[in-house]
C-alpha cells in the first residue's frame, strides 16, 4: 500500500499505474488470459484487446496501428531500431548520436564502436542543445547507417528539434530513431508528419505498467527483427504477447491524450510555480535547460554548497521522492554524464537535483516539497559551514 504521506516527484523514473490502466488489464490477468494468438473463439477478446491498445497506442503518437509494435521496454525498442538500421546497411559503418543520450542507446554505441564503427557524439551548450549547423556538417549520405537523437532528456527536459533533424538525415537518405520515451504522453507528437522512421515508447513513463513498451516503425520504412520465433506482431517482433501489459498501455495511452486535449498546460504550470518558490526561497540556485525547450513537467537545477545525495535523504525522511538524475544510475560515483557534457565540473554536477511532476501532481504537494527542501538545504549548508 502506497505511504498516505508519500509525495512523488520523480515521475521521470516511473509513474503510478492510472487507475483506467489497472482496470483495462486486470480482466486479462484473471479471466481472460488466452493466448491472442491462438486460433479458438477463448482467445479471440485477447485479441481484440491487443488491437485496441494498438490503436490507442496509435492515436496518441499520430501514428497507424500497424506501425506499432509492443515490446518488453524502451531500451528493448531502442536496441532493435539499432540492430535494424545496422543490419539493413552492413555497408554503412557511420552511427550519430548525441553525448547527452540515454544509456540504453549510447551504450550500444560504444559496443558497436569496438567492433569498428565509426561514431560521431554531437557535443552540446550550456542548456543541452545541439548545434544543428554541426549535425548536418556530421551526416554521411551512403555511409551513415543511422542517427539517434532523443526526443527529450530524462534528466534536464532539453526537447531536441527532432523534426527538422529527422527531415535533414532522410533528405541524404539516412535512417532515423528517437528515443521518445519522456515525451510520450507529456507533449503533442504527431508521427504521420515527420520524417521518424524508428521510435522507442516506453508504459511505465505514463502511467502504464513496467515490462512493456512500443517500437514506432514508420510503414515506409524498411526494418530487420532482431528477436525471431514465432513470428508475432507481423514478424517484427516474435515472442508471446504481454496482454495485460499492452492493454493496460493503451488505456493509459488513451489517458494521457485526454489529458493533453483538455489540460495542456496543466502540469507546467506546477512546475513553472515550482521554480519560482526556489527562487524566492533560495540562494545560489542554477537551473539548467531554462532557457531551451524542455517537457513541462521537468525541472533540473543545481543548489549551491548542498550535496544532492544528502538532499534526497533528508527529504525522503520526510516522504518526498525527488531524485539527482537518470534512475538508472542511482547509486553511481560518477556525476551525470548530461550535465557533464553540458560542461558542468563535478561539484555543480553533484549538487543538482532534478524534481519531474504529472498529471497526478497537486499544488499542495509543490508547496510541501518547497517547504520540505528549504528546510534540508538550511540544515545542509549549516553543516557544510
Amino acid at each position: 500500500m502506497t505511504d498516505p504521506d508519500l509525495i512523488y516527484l520523480d515521475h521521470n523514473a516511473t509513474t503510478p499505474l492510472a487507475p483506467e490502466a489497472w482496470e483495462a488489464m486486470r480482466p486479462f490477468l484473471t479471466e481472460n488470459w488466452a493466448n491472442p494468438s491462438s486460433g479458438y473463439r477463448f482467445a479471440r477478446r485477447a485479441r481484440e484487446a491487443v488491437q485496441l491498445a494498438r490503436s490507442q497506442v496509435a492515436a496518441l503518437i499520430g501514428a497507424d496501428a500497424d506501425e506499432i509494435v509492443f515490446t518488453s521496454g524502451g531500451t528493448e525498442s531502442s536496441h532493435a531500431a539499432i540492430h535494424s538500421a545496422i543490419a539493413l546497411h552492413p555497408e554503412r559503418r557511420h552511427l550519430v548520436t548525441c553525448a547527452t543520450e540515454h544509456d540504453a542507446t549510447l551504450r550500444p554505441y560504444d559496443e558497436l564502436a569496438a567492433h569498428g564503427y565509426d561514431v560521431s557524439i554531437l557535443p552540446v551548450d550550456a542548456e543541452g542543445r545541439i548545434d544543428m549547423a554541426a549535425y548536418e556538417a556530421v551526416l554521411r549520405p551512403g555511409q551513415t547507417a543511422l542517427v539517434s537523437l532523443m526526443w527529450a532528456n530524462n534528466e534536464t527536459g532539453l526537447i531536441h528539434p527532432i523534426d527538422q533533424a529527422a527531415a535533414m538525415a532522410h533528405e541524404r537518405g539516412i535512417l532515423f530513431h528517437t528515443d521518445a520515451v519522456q515525451a510520450a504522453g507529456k507533449v503533442a507528437i504527431d508521427f504521420s508528419q515527420s520524417r521518424v522512421h524508428y521510435a522507442s515508447l516506453s508504459g511505465h513513463k505514463l502511467h502504464g505498467p513496467k515490462g512493456v513498451g512500443v517500437l514506432y516503425v514508420k510503414n515506409t520504412a524498411r526494418f530487420r527483427p532482431s528477436q525471431l520465433g514465432g513470428g508475432q506482431e507481423a514478424g517484427r517482433r516474435s515472442g508471446t504477447l504481454n496482454v495485460p501489459g499492452i492493454v493496460a498501455l493503451g488505456a493509459a495511452a488513451a489517458a494521457a491524450q485526454a489529458h493533453l486535449a483538455s489540460h495542456p498546460g496543466a502540469v507546467g504550470e506546477l512546475r513553472d510555480i515550482f521554480e519560482a518558490g526556489l527562487r524566492q526561497r533560495l540562494t545560489g540556485v542554477h537551473l539548467h535547460s531554462s532557457q531551451a525547450p524542455r517537457l513541462p513537467n521537468t525541472s533540473n537545477f543545481q543548489l549551491e554548497g548542498v550535496d544532492a545525495q544528502g538532499a534526497i535523504i533528508l527529504l525522503d525522511t520526510r516522504h518526498i521522492c525527488v531524485s539527482s538524475g537518470s534512475a538508472c544510475a542511482t547509486g553511481s560515483i560518477k556525476p551525470s554524464h548530461v550535465l557533464t557534457a553540458m560542461g558542468l565540473a563535478s561539484r555543480p554536477a553533484r549538487e543538482t537535483l532534478r524534481v519531474s511532476f504529472s498529471r497526478t501532481t497537486t499544488a499542495a504537494e509543490v508547496d510541501a516539497a518547497l517547504d520540505a527542501l528549504a528546510s534540508a538545504v538550511a540544515k545542509l549548508r549549516m553543516t557544510r559551514a
